[in-house]
């Protein structure tokens, strides 16, 4: 039988997982990035156990877990320093069966890519969808030397989705959130602290330690769409968050400009009526973008990836059926988390001094309660496992025990 071929529009880590697990399953994979090389845009991503089991499907889940670097004790504090709420990598790992690895997104997209064979990713190759195929016809794909035919065509081309525009033009697409977002990944650490994030009124901070000592730092806040700071963002960032607890007004201190990311946040907050049509399949950003507040953008991308494979393979030359399924399966679970992520944004932008109080008078009596009530917010999320358990032809796979909730 003929080798099915695959195009993976957008080199991300949903499109990375889904080239790494088609390539997996025996499929021709070729990568089309549109920039100069792979140089992945943000600084750090948060994988949770559900992504790092995705990821053992295709090998790599070990070599994430390794990059983890918070071993002992974090939770949610106030501006002022006081914690409503602790918790651990063992109370993770035991309800969830794995904790936490946040890796930067340099060196997840250097795992997958060595997954794949040389010569297997294009750059400099912007891609659209010519004709999306269907039962008999390839999907058609024009980039900038031609056209290329393939019997599956993966769209992981980001929030602003040039696919998804192509497959549902009547869609209107992602709206703003209410919030922007500073990233920022220091060379060393300033200081010694605990991992943690800082809700305040309509404000946030979290400080993460990264493995090989670099600090991750991130903020938000509330503020109208396109606002820029006429003195740059390390200046606002200096502004809004420098009388905050420490480590921050030292993390601030330390960074300089040019490490300072900026980025409004929107989502999909009307679904897509599917993440298929034809043979191209919609992944990560391009099906389902929603806010950074659950921290799971990323690991729903890695599971697209793994489940999409999963479903190709199942029989290459019924693609648009294994499409189908593979809506079938990623939109509702999408939905529900990105529909809990805008929910968690509302509770922590809040800006009314009364309810700022109760909402941290409410975490902080659940803190009481241990890790196992905190944690509850990700069940159903965190505990997911890929399909038939993450059994892979290309190599053995044995999930982890889950503890009882």
């Amino acid at each position: 039988m003929k080798q099915p071929r695959a195009l993976v529009i957008g080199s991300g880590p949903g499109g990375l997982t889904a080239a790494a697990a088609l390539h997996r399953r025996g499929w021709s994979v070729t990568v089309l990035e549109k920039a100069a090389s792979i140089e992945p845009v943000g600084a750090a991503i948060s994988l949770a156990a559900n992504a790092q089991r995705a990821l053992d499907a295709i090998g790599v889940g070990d070599a994430v877990r390794d990059l983890a670097a918070w071993e002992g004790s974090g939770g949610l504090r106030t501006p002022e320093g006081r914690w409503l709420s602790r918790t651990d990598a063992a109370a993770l790992a035991e309800r969830f069966g794995g904790g936490i690895a946040l890796v930067h997104r340099a060196d997840l997209a250097a795992l997958l890519t060595a997954r794949l064979p040389a010569g297997a990713i294009r750059t400099e190759a912007a891609a659209e969808v010519e004709d999306p195929g269907g039962p008999g016809e390839p999907a058609r794909v024009a980039v900038p030397d031609g056209v290329l035919e393939a019997e599956l065509v993966v769209a992981a081309d980001g929030i602003g989705s040039a696919a998804r525009s192509a497959l549902f033009p009547g869609h209107p697409g992602p709206a703003y959130a209410g919030f922007t977002t500073w990233r920022l990944v220091l060379p060393a650490r300033p200081v010694a602290f605990a991992p943690h994030e800082t809700w305040g009124r309509g404000e946030l901070w979290g400080s993460q330690p990264l493995a090989d000592g670099r600090v991750y730092a991130y903020a938000a806040a509330l503020a109208p769409a396109g606002r820029r700071s006429p003195d740059g963002e390390l200046a606002e960032l200096r502004r809004r968050f420098a009388g905050w607890h420490d480590p921050v007004p030292a993390i601030l201190a330390a960074a300089e400009p040019g490490q300072v990311l900026h980025h409004d946040v929107r989502w999909l907050a009307e679904p897509l009526p599917a993440f298929h049509r034809g043979r191209v399949a919609l992944l990560g950003d391009a099906a389902h973008a929603m806010t950074p507040n659950l921290g799971q953008g990323g690991n729903q991308a890695v599971e697209d990836g793994v489940v999409l494979a999963h479903h190709a393979a199942a029989d290459p030359a019924a693609v648009p059926e294994a499409l189908e399924r593979y809506t079938r399966d990623r939109l509702p679970r999408t939905r529900t988390v990105a529909l809990r992520s805008a929910r968690a944004g509302r509770v922590i932008n809040l800006t009314g001094p009364l309810a700022v109080r109760a909402r941290n008078a409410l975490i902080r009596g659940v803190g009481l309660l241990g890790p196992r009530v905190v944690l509850r917010g990700l069940d159903g999320i965190a505990d997911w496992e890929p399909p038939g358990g993450g059994a892979d032809p290309g190599g053995p796979y044995a999930s982890p025990a889950q503890a009882a909730p």
